[in-house]
């Protein structure tokens, strides 16, 4: 079959669990204490808590997948360049709301009654050198489900920054969106 995953490095121990959740909830295991510091630095950022920015946090040789553009974005200044813009452009919509997960019942693409539709993270898993990252979010009052995954380097900087996102309405949505972003960003300098 050929397939994409690979194992895990001999000795890798996996983490995950539920952001938000009580302490002690995380299965037996952690991932590789640069990960955590990786991510842990990741969500600093996310806040406007980083001093130096992702500067300090992605490699020079940092390659970017885009669930838009085809070919791997290689480099830090594209790396960034894309990074700064899905932030802009991917804050989510202001109802407010519970953070609950889509409901069941809501229609295809619709933001579910009762949840919170700004940015957040939902789960993480950490395995060795990268972490997935699970995150939901609304666009223009669609629901926005994705992954980021980081893989990093014993340096603790991000060499592969991965985002995949779901269902096809959120994809066209994010890559109207991150058009216009990366169009005003270019304009202004």
């Amino acid at each position: 079959m050929g397939g994409l995953a690979q194992p895990l490095p001999a000795g890798a121990r996996v983490r995950w669990g539920t952001f938000g959740s009580a302490p002690g909830r995380f299965r037996a295991g952690s991932g590789d204490p640069v990960i955590e510091h990786v991510v842990d630095e990741w969500h600093r950022y996310l806040r406007g808590d980083l001093p130096g920015g992702l500067d300090t946090l992605l490699d020079d040789d940092v390659v970017f997948y885009s669930p838009i553009v085809f070919t791997p974005q290689r480099g830090k200044a594209v790396t960034t360049l894309y990074l700064q813009a899905a932030a802009q452009a991917l804050p989510g919509d202001d109802t407010g709301g519970s953070g609950a997960g889509p409901e069941a019942d809501a229609p295809a693409g619709a933001v579910p009654t009762g949840t919170s539709s700004a940015f957040r993270y939902t789960k993480k898993v950490l395995a060795g050198d990268t972490a997935v990252l699970e995150f939901e979010t609304s666009i223009a009052g669609k629901y926005v489900n994705g992954v980021d995954i980081i893989r990093c380097n014993e340096a603790g900087r991000i060499v592969e920054f991965r985002v995949m996102i779901r269902p096809l309405q959120a994809v066209e949505l994010v890559h109207r969106q991150m058009g216009e972003t990366l169009e005003r960003m270019r304009a202004d300098g």
